[in-house]
């Protein structure tokens, strides 16, 4: 954006590891406190997952669904705008979670919430979960875009910044 001449500052707070639950727990003094015009917000992987050993996700889907509708009402409570973003999918040779299952049969779910919770606030939503289904489904091995068929690597990075600038420039030009 700043090579485009645009005047922004990015102030990335995102923790690796992160789930809503914690995430509000910070938002007031990591995030609010800074008076942002836009804050892009994305969860569900770690949320989702079921750790080996245990039979249950780490937060309930309707936890989840409880705490980004409170993030997104804090955001906006200030004058905030949110954009909402899914996480990209797991690759097809993902370790099994606890349930012995590919992460993503949990992770959907998630995400299904993050689309139901821009759709009633009108939201923009940036749909990496579908962009990257719709790669490997045409054919692009994802995995290459992955450290570990889960963290995105510099191409991945750059598969979600493609995504995220169009979104971006348009709440910019708002």
């Amino acid at each position: 954006l700043n090579d485009e001449g645009v005047d922004v500052v990015v102030n990335n707070q995102g923790i690796g590891g992160e789930r809503t639950d914690q995430a509000l727990k910070r938002l007031n003094a990591d995030v609010l406190s800074q008076k942002p015009a836009i804050v892009v917000v994305m969860y569900g992987t770690n949320d989702s997952y079921i750790d080996i050993g245990r039979s249950e996700p780490r937060i309930t889907a309707d936890a989840f669904e409880a705490n980004l509708r409170e993030i997104v009402r804090q955001l906006e409570s200030q004058g905030t705008r949110v954009v909402l973003m899914t996480a990209p999918r797991w690759g097809d040779k993902a370790t099994p979670n606890g349930a012995g299952e590919n992460p993503n049969s949990q992770l959907e779910k998630y995400l299904e919430r993050t689309r139901m919770v821009a759709e009633s606030g009108k939201l923009p939503l940036i749909d990496h979960y579908k962009l990257w289904s719709d790669a490997r489904t045409n054919g692009q091995n994802i995995s290459t875009w992955m450290t570990d068929e889960c963290h995105p690597n510099p191409e991945g990075h750059r598969q979600l910044a493609d995504a995220i600038l169009p979104i971006l420039r348009k709440e910019l030009s708002r």
